[in-house]
């Protein structure tokens, strides 16, 4: 799986193939538009979205804009649609053009042909222009002129062109409004024109007068077309203006749920729902409680299973947020609705046991949400009502393989954990009812059930021994067929025997997965099924199995990253023994832990491709190997407190010092010595979180948990050995006790000894680690591309720079996404740093003038359409050669700072600028003494030869 979206990502970013340079690949499609054939020409057109896709800077985006819009002014109709596809594909990259007016220029000369198809082009091109020339007068006038025109074609173009400014320009909106309200009431407008010009009033939300305006306009339409088609469009175009303003809303609320329930007309009605839908996903906390009531009643009046289905979609959309607390909340001075007795659970309770599918999975949910939601005791019959129609459903529904009823399966499952969660009471039945439908069910409602059953075992472990022994069962009667289904099986039930034995396979449950492995599995099912072994802990069943799919595969890098796997399965393995008190087995289990661990990381690094560098994967293996190692020495430290013991004179040292520590001998250094190494281990797990922007949340709490455990033991070497006052408190623990007069030093004194306790069991409960889902796959990819300007041609090659000239340096990046982008977190903005420091001095020795010997620089930009740019203005006032480093890192929605980089680095060369070298050359000579000239010989013919 993440194979697959890496391997997409790397073919969509042009990663690995020979690309030719921006320039060369611009000329070879200059050509083709320079070409006589009309063929190649659309070829080339069509070609430009790929390069803007590859090479997404400004310089080339502009070039080749320029390029499009000659093609534009000069070319058919056919090459004008081609350039407006391209036009509106690339619509990210608008604003990176450069010489708008130009490009504009030559678009806007094709308004004035005589051609309407050529001039509806133009609009339909000049509207997908709209972000960037959303004020241009001339564009403005040009679509208000072609609104009256008699070219049905033109006309539709100028609709277009004018929704679309409407959108970007609150001053085209306010002009417009006008004549499309004239347009709109004016009788010698076709009906179907009609149709078209309402929905433009959507955009018309800049400021609120307008939005009243445009909404009076709606009422009225309303009113007086009854028309259904007029009548569905109005509304729509009511609801999204409603859904865009907020100010609004609860009056369309209102007047949708008049036409759903006096309105009998079955398409009006459909609408209604779908608008009280999207209403109810986007503003859930306008809703009062008479709009859900009213909702309610019309649900349980009306005998279309259509309308009951959809009036309960938006029920339990409501039911999952703030609305349902607004609705059986009491109200001062009257009787607040008791949640047994209201509309709403009156109505999931009759849709719980429907015949259509739909209906009932919607009532279940409204029940479900209502049961977690509400804080009241007496929801007895809720409850057994909500896990009644659960079952119920499962049951109707597991046995169908269409796509319908396993949505409806989904949906059954996600109450089930909902409910589990927010009533820990009724897991236990919950479960019950999973493990006896699991043996019925079809294999695609089984694998979803075995997904509901590990994310229950998560949350509640004390369940897990429970459903261990029927899971086991199964998984031997689970079937002999090869197919996909059958395989998917295989490993989420084997997820759930993981998770339900909590990190200790018997011998029996392991045979039984070998077994069933080795009959019916292929080596990618074994691999995934070791994969989920590591992650829940059951490193000597993983272990196992990626020993047998080492010479199942055919290239060396799998196999590398499979014994590496393995290697790091068997180190972890070892670890159990640390249970034991013995130290001297706690340090040869640590030994041979760490052996398997720098084979695995050898292994691992072998595994490593340029395309593929896991570096994730090798930065935490290398602190875990640290980590172990530092805990190695810090058991040898304590150790050594009985094999050498501080000296006679320690405390005459001590004394001397005024150091009490040195009472204790070496061992003090050595503490201090583990305690720094702890807290760097912290700092370097803590560098590992902020360079996992990509990751998913579970592997960012585990890193974090292994930051945390760092921290805690080296705070317990300060507190406990280092600090004077704690050290003297351990010396003296049983005697202080007893002449503890206050009851502030009893509790400290009790305090100070259940954390003794803690720390002396951390030697014996320390567990092994469970590798996370990032380590194996990366489900996020997220990367940044930078360009620095002025660039060298060659990067060894330093820029020439004045030292009495500052160096405007511009930093240019684009934002590159994998198949699933913002699947965990987005980047909010991109903060860029500059430094620069002196490589090399000039070799002449001369005094200058300097303000400082290094730049630092700190500025943040908010990426749009994934690209930012932003420049620096450095200053190199002393001579020779500086090299200057740009690094980026990211800032999420929630204000967190990740350190993704990447880390780009050039050279610069100060060069002394030339008046200032001749002022110089000047005092030099001009400090020299002046010396004798020498007597001019006399010309003889000795002194020509």
């Amino acid at each position: 799986m993440a194979s697959n979206s890496t391997k997409s990502f790397l073919a969509d970013a042009g990663y690995g193939e020979q690309e030719l340079d921006a320039n060369s690949a611009l000329m070879e499609l200059d050509k083709g538009l320079r070409s006589g054939k009309l063929g190649e020409q659309c070829e080339a057109v069509v070609r430009f979205p790929r390069l803007f896709q590859k090479y997404p800077f400004p310089i080339l985006i502009n070039s080749a804009f320029l390029k499009l819009a000659d093609v534009f002014r000069v070319g058919n109709n056919f090459l004008r649609l081609c350039v407006l596809k391209v036009t509106q594909q690339s619509e990210k990259h608008l604003e990176k053009i450069l010489n708008v007016d130009e490009f504009v220029k030559r678009v806007f000369s094709v308004i004035h042909s005589n051609d309407p198809v050529a001039r509806a082009i133009t609009l339909r091109m000049l509207g997908s222009l709209a972000s960037i020339i959303p004020e241009r007068k001339n564009a403005h006038h040009s679509i208000r002129q072609s609104l009256d025109s008699h070219d049905n074609v033109e006309v539709e173009a100028a609709v277009f062109a004018a929704a679309n400014f409407s959108a970007q320009s609150k001053d085209f909106a306010v002009g417009i409004c006008n004549k499309i309200s004239e347009m709109i009431q004016g009788l010698a407008t076709p009906v179907d024109l009609k149709l078209k010009l309402i929905p433009i009033l959507q955009h018309m939300h800049h400021d609120a007068i307008l939005a009243s305006s445009a909404r009076q306009l709606l009422q009225q339409l309303v009113t007086s077309y009854p028309s259904t088609k007029m009548v569905i469009v109005s509304l729509h175009t009511f609801t999204l203006l409603a859904a865009s303003s907020l100010v609004d809303t609860p009056k369309q609320i209102q007047l949708l749920l008049q036409y759903l329930k006096s309105d009998p007309r079955k398409a009006v009605k459909r609408l209604t729902v779908q608008d009280l839908k999207l209403l109810a996903n986007k503003t859930p906390h306008t809703w009062s409680k008479e709009n859900i009531q009213a909702l309610c009643e019309c649900a349980l009046q009306t005998p279309y299973d259509s309308l009951k289905l959809g009036m309960l979609s938006v029920l339990s959309t409501l039911s999952g947020t703030i609305a349902i607390r607004h609705y059986f909340s009491v109200v001062p001075g009257n009787v607040g609705s008791s949640p047994r007795s209201s509309d709403l659970v009156k109505l999931a309770q009759e849709c719980c046991y429907h015949s259509n599918r739909g209906i009932a999975a919607h009532g279940v949910r409204v029940l479900t949400n209502i049961t977690v939601s509400c804080q009241e005791k007496d929801l007895l019959s809720l409850e057994q009502d909500a896990v009644f129609g659960l079952e119920s459903l499962l049951v109707l529904c597991s046995q169908d393989d269409s796509p319908g009823a396993q949505s409806t399966v989904k949906i059954a499952l996600n109450c089930m954990v909902k409910l589990a969660k927010g009533r820990p009471h009724l897991s236990r039945s919950v479960v019950d009812t999973l493990l006896t439908q699991l043996h019925s069910s079809h294999d695609t409602a089984r694998i979803l059930m075995c997904h509901c059953l590990a994310a229950i075992a998560m949350q509640l472990p004390v369940l897990g021994d429970g459903m261990l022994g029927d899971l086991v069962e199964l998984y031997k009667v689970i079937g002999r067929s090869a197919t996909d289904k059958q395989q998917e099986l295989l490993v989420s039930l084997a997820t759930v025997i993981f998770v339900a034995s909590q990190k200790a396979l018997s011998a029996e449950v392991k045979a039984v997965i070998k077994q069933q492995l080795e009959s019916v599995s292929s080596g990618w099912t074994v691999y995934r099924i070791a994969r989920q072994a590591s992650r829940m802990g059951n490193h000597d069943m993983a272990r196992e199995l990626y020993q047998s799919l080492l010479t199942q595969v055919a290239s060396e890098h799998f196999y590398f990253w499979l014994n590496s796997l393995k290697e790091f399965s068997h180190a972890e393995q070892c670890l159990t023994g640390l249970q034991e008190e013995s130290f001297s087995s706690a340090l040869s289990c640590i030994a041979e832990s760490l052996k398997f661990y720098h084979k695995g990381i050898a292994s691992l690094t072998a595994a490593s491709t340029p395309l593929n560098p896991l570096s994730f994967q090798c930065e935490f293996v290398k602190l875990r190997i640290d980590l172990l190692q530092a805990f190695s020495q810090l058991i040898c430290t304590c150790n050594s407190l009985k094999t050498s013991p501080p000296p006679a004179i320690a405390t005459t040292i001590a004394m001397t010092l005024g150091n009490d520590l040195q009472r204790c001998g070496r061992i003090s250094n050595q503490m201090k010595q583990s305690m720094e190494e702890f807290r760097n281990l912290a700092s370097r797990y803590r560098d590992l979180y902020q360079a996992s922007f990509d990751a998913d949340s579970a592997t960012l709490r585990n890193v974090e948990l292994q930051q945390q455990s760092c921290l805690l033991i080296s705070h317990a070497i300060e507190a406990l050995v280092l600090d004077p006052e704690s050290a003297s408190f351990q010396e003296y623990g049983s005697a202080g006790a007893a002449h503890a007069d206050s009851e502030y030093e009893r509790r400290m004194m009790a305090v100070y000894s259940r954390v003794l306790e803690e720390v002396e069991a951390l030697n014996r409960k320390y567990a092994p680690v469970s590798y996370m889902r990032y380590f194996f796959q990366k489900l996020q990819s997220t990367s940044i591309k930078l360009a620095l300007s002025p660039s060298p041609r060659n990067p060894a090659e330093p820029i020439a720079v004045q030292n009495n000239q500052q160096l405007a340096l511009k930093v240019e990046g684009v934002v590159q996404h994998g198949s699933k982008p913002g699947l965990f977190r987005r980047i909010q903005s991109v903060c860029l740093s500059v430094s620069s420091t002196l490589q090399s001095k000039s070799s002449q020795d001369y005094k200058i003038p300097i303000d400082s010997m290094t730049n630092e620089m700190e500025q943040r930009v908010e990426p749009h359409n994934d690209y930012f740019s932003t420049q620096f203005l450095l200053n190199f006032a002393v001579l020779g050669t500086h090299s200057i480093t740009v690094e980026s890192s990211v800032r999420d929605a929630n204000g967190i700072v990740w350190k993704t980089g990447p880390r780009t680095t050039m050279f610069v060369k100060s060069l002394e600028d030339p008046y200032s070298q001749q002022i110089r050359l000047q005092q030099q000579q001009a400090q020299q003494p002046l010396q004798p000239q020498p007597q001019p010989q006399p010309r003889s013919a000795y002194t020509r030869f």
